[in-house]
């Protein structure tokens, strides 16, 4: 067997595999005498058949899959052992010959190789990169701890509704005639739950001012709700066809007038948010909030400073070269259901892409940054952590969070940004430790808005 790579511009290379037949041959011959002794041929005992037999009926098949499979070995093993940057997998040169496999050989197979750019980038304690650290300030805090409030708080009758107390009306809704009475086999609903704040026309909503149990309003609910029949249905329980349909009047008896009260900020809210014992008073309170929050932003700040360095770094390694023509083969290759628009519309943003993995590899190697399972664990229980604080819920035990993480493990396709999120937070650990950090603190709003910028 004989291999050559020739790579004449450093970026566009072609490989040649020679196979002949005392390559394959061999195992070709132990192959088929594998089959003769699991054949079962009419006319001859299991693995009697003579081996004549078995190569006219097999041996063209196991000749293709001998050389296919040695073909990908060598392939995949001379350019790990010569240290080849490959991008993509390699394609047939558009020069190669078909084989003929019923002869003996030799057979030749050229590849396209797409080789990477060598990239040269340092980053040293002479680089300065700017870090942003969000505030966390008052506003901030009350609007957490309001939060919480809502969401601990309950349902309290009241004698009238208050439009700016957002009140909950619960009553008997009856469909009327044309003459304003109640409408022979029309829809009744009781106990219907209707918010007027939800109400899109003013008009309308205006009508359930100062409403008290005893009221009775009427309104049009296909004026009242416009712009779709989604609420119409859900109030009255009808079909697409008769929310559609609908032009009639209708009563609502008021039967309950309720307001939603938020949870008082005392010892009571302290233990549903943190656990029973955590929190002493409001000040301890509003500290723990601050520090959650801020914890929270700690991946926004950190998801900036990797798009800061990946910028710093873009700029610092230049313009790169790669095989465009081969590269837009390849892609074509890994998407075969798109069209060449397609190709031509995100080329530019997967070169992009692929010149910062470049880079990105290149300094994890140059920082000696490795990623093992524990720190992709790490990820995954951080994300899920922060998750289930979106939801009010900050003080989930370790265990249930270790079973959640396990779940998302699970699935492979979900599990492979996290791998990535891991290699960037390590990196960023390491680079801090390195460069030069510009510390900025700045508010969530200024910091939204340099996130929101090109």
């Amino acid at each position: 067997m004989n291999i050559s790579f020739e790579n004449p511009d450093k970026i566009n290379g072609v490989l040649k595999v020679t196979i002949e037949k005392d390559d394959y041959q061999g195992e070709v011959d132990k192959t088929l005498k594998n089959y003769r002794k699991q054949a079962n041929i009419p006319g001859f005992r299991k693995g009697q058949a003579p081996i004549g037999m078995i190569k006219r009926q097999f041996g063209a098949q196991v000749k293709m899959d001998v050389i296919n499979k040695m073909l990908g070995e060598k392939l995949n093993g001379y350019i790990i052992d010569n240290k080849i940057a490959m991008l993509g997998n390699p394609l047939p040169n558009a020069a190669q010959v078909e084989q003929d496999l019923e002869k003996d050989g030799p057979f030749e197979f050229v590849f396209d190789i797409a080789v990477a750019p060598e990239i040269n980038v340092e980053i040293n304690d002479k680089d300065t990169i700017d870090h942003y650290s969000i505030e966390v300030d008052d506003k901030l805090v009350d609007q957490q701890v309001d939060m919480f409030r809502s969401r601990s708080g309950h349902y309290d009758k009241v004698d009238s509704y208050d439009a700016a107390q957002n009140d909950m009306l619960k009553g008997d809704l009856r469909e009327l005639d044309a003459d304003g009475n109640a409408k022979e086999d029309g829809i009744v609903v009781e106990q219907a739950v209707l918010m007027p704040e939800y109400i899109k026309v003013e008009d309308q909503q205006k009508l359930f001012d100062g409403a008290k149990v005893g009221s009775v309003i009427t309104f049009n609910p296909k004026k009242a709700y416009p712009e779709n029949n989604a609420e119409i249905k859900s109030l009255l329980k009808i079909s697409d066809e008769q929310a559609e349909a609908l032009e009639s009047d209708f009563t609502y008896l008021v039967t309950e007038v309720s307001r939603f009260i938020k949870a008082d900020v005392n010892q009571e809210l302290f233990d549903q948010v943190y656990g029973e014992g955590n929190v002493k008073d409001e000040a301890d309170f509003r500290q723990k909030v601050a520090d959650s929050i801020k914890a929270q932003f700690a991946n926004d700040e950190e998801f900036k400073f990797m798009l800061d360095l990946r910028k710093y770094a873009e700029n610092k390694v230049g313009e790169l070269t790669f095989p465009e023509e081969l590269l837009k083969r390849i892609m074509k290759s890994n998407n075969p259901d798109k069209d060449d628009k397609f190709i031509e519309d995100n080329f530019a943003a997967s070169v992009n892409e692929l010149k910062w993995s470049l880079i990105k590899d290149s300094l994890l190697k140059s920082n000696n940054v490795k990623v093992d399972k524990d720190d992709v664990l790490k990820v995954c229980k951080d994300v899920a952590r922060m998750q289930f604080a979106q939801y009010g819920m900050s003080n989930v035990p370790d265990e249930y969070l270790d079973n959640y993480v396990q779940q998302m493990m699970k699935d492979e396709k979900s599990f492979e940004p996290y791998v990535e999120r891991a290699s960037d937070v390590k990196l960023a650990e390491a680079l801090k430790k390195v460069v030069k950090l510009n510390e900025k603190t700045v508010s969530l709003d200024e910091f939204n808005k340099l996130m929101s910028e090109k």
